[in-house]
């Protein structure tokens, strides 16, 4: 029960607190667009850059980390994929989009503040090697076969273009470009100034709250809509699927230590991100499924995140 009132609740009532701020009025749309764009184009980006500066490169990349947590992605990717298509019989399209909410675990705003309250800020390193990829690998991903499927059912893109759009929405994602500054200056070794640290560090601490409370006030907006099924399916690919593989291969396969073990489970554990409703938003296809999974399944992630704490050392 510590677990649940100690760790998972206290990430959850942000949450709750926009969601209930947002439903009451208390605050509108647009400023929960604008507490959005702040902590995902400005706030994130900043925390991921001091991140991704300071880790250990050496102990954080470990391949049968990364390895781990893929695998499973991938594998909800394929059951998402297969399942849209063979039992709900969607269209191509939209069982990518659906494939990708399958994969697109919310491992930022849910995995990184779940894990530091159980483990403490130095369990975190595994979390930010494997966010360092997520979001640049899972849409470069998303796009191309998003791609294939379009040019299958309606004569889609030339593979260059395909390319050159893969390559420019991962190089203008603000997240992407906070990694990128980040391996920049460890790399390097560049010394950062007092002052600039500190600016740093001050804008990287208002990220999760803002981030938070703005994901209930976006989550405030989707109602449990579309296909019943295929959102279950979706809820048990990112809930269940992901994480019992990444913790079989992570435990027996590669047989991680316990911080990377911890990181990789509770980051493959974590409902669907936004991202996933953003994606199939752009390309107008499967949005009440995606939409009403990341809403279904952040609920009720509230209980499996519980789960896996017990069952973690």
């Amino acid at each position: 029960m510590s677990a649940l009132l100690d760790v998972i609740l206290p990430v959850f009532l942000v949450i709750g607190f926009g969601w209930i701020a947002t439903a009451r009025g208390f605050i509108s749309d647009g400023a929960i667009d604008g507490v959005m764009r702040f902590a995902q184009t400005f706030a994130l980006p900043v925390l991921l850059f001091k991140s991704v500066a300071a880790l250990d490169l050496s102990q954080a990349f470990e391949p049968g980390l990364l390895l781990s947590f893929y695998i499973g992605a991938f594998a909800g990717f394929a059951f998402g994929f297969v399942g849209a298509r063979l039992v709900f019989h969607r269209p191509l399209t939209d069982s990518v989009a659906i494939a990708f909410a399958c994969t697109f675990s919310n491992s930022l705003l849910l995995g990184v503040p779940i894990t530091e309250r159980a483990y403490g800020a130095g369990a975190l390193a595994g979390n930010f090697a494997i966010i360092s990829v997520h979001a640049p690998l899972i849409y470069a991903v998303g796009i191309i076969v998003m791609e294939w499927a379009r040019s299958r059912e309606a004569g889609g893109k030339q593979p260059a273009e395909v390319l050159r759009q893969v390559l420019r929405a991962v190089a203008t994602q603000p997240l992407v470009i906070g990694i990128l500054c980040g391996f920049v200056v460890n790399f390097s070794g560049i010394a950062q100034p007092e002052f600039f640290a500190a600016a740093v560090d001050m804008v990287a601490r208002s990220g999760l709250p803002a981030a938070l409370f703005g994901l209930g006030g976006v989550l405030w907006r989707y109602r449990p809509e579309g296909e019943k099924g295929a959102i279950a399916m979706v809820v048990f690919a990112s809930l269940v699927l992901h994480p019992v593989v990444a913790y079989g291969l992570a435990r027996f396969g590669f047989g991680l230590g316990v911080d990377g073990l911890r990181s990789v489970t509770i980051t493959a554990a974590m409902a669907p991100g936004v991202n996933a409703y953003m994606f199939a938003h752009m390309y107008g296809v499967g949005k009440r499924v995606s939409a009403s999974a990341v809403l279904v399944a952040t609920g009720l992630s509230i209980f499996t995140t519980w789960g896996w704490l017990h069952i973690l050392p």
